[in-house]
């Protein structure tokens, strides 16, 4: 089981480093529809959010990869679940306004889409043991 939750692991951080920097590069146009209308105050500060989570993309792709110890690697699964939470509101944002990007280009696809997010959540928490790690915060939280 350890070498397939290193393989999800490091899958995960190939597909966010890949990601990040199309973020920064290729794909740049493709990602202001990732940005919730409600969010888009001016073109600047689109793409500003574009090239934010780009670079967060890219660092939690590294951290991903690069990070084997047991702390910081939940740590970065945590911090990875968190962001996928985090964009799930483009997400839905895409699907609701009808936009397409990156080959989704009907509401069904845009539909299908949503429902690998919750995947992605569970494959960063469960590769990493990001679960303790969210459960240690809750507790710094509530004060528990």
């Amino acid at each position: 089981m350890k070498h397939v939750k290193t393989f999800f692991r490091l899958l995960l951080g190939l597909f966010m480093t890949y990601a990040g920097i199309s973020h920064l590069t290729i794909a740049r146009q493709e990602f202001v529809a990732q940005v919730p209308t409600w969010l888009q105050f001016s073109p600047g500060f689109t793409d500003f959010i574009v090239l934010a989570s780009g670079v967060v993309e890219i660092a939690l792709g590294l951290g991903m990869l690069l990070l084997w110890k047991q702390k910081p690697k939940t740590v970065v699964g945590a911090l990875l679940a968190l962001f996928y939470v985090a964009i799930f509101p483009g997400n839905i944002n895409q699907y609701v306004n009808h936009i397409s990007a990156f080959g989704l280009d009907t509401d069904q696809a845009r539909l299908i889409r949503l429902f690998f997010q919750p995947v992605l959540i569970f494959l960063a928490l469960w590769s990493t043991g990001g679960w303790q790690q969210l459960k240690e915060w809750w507790k710094c939280i509530t004060n528990k």
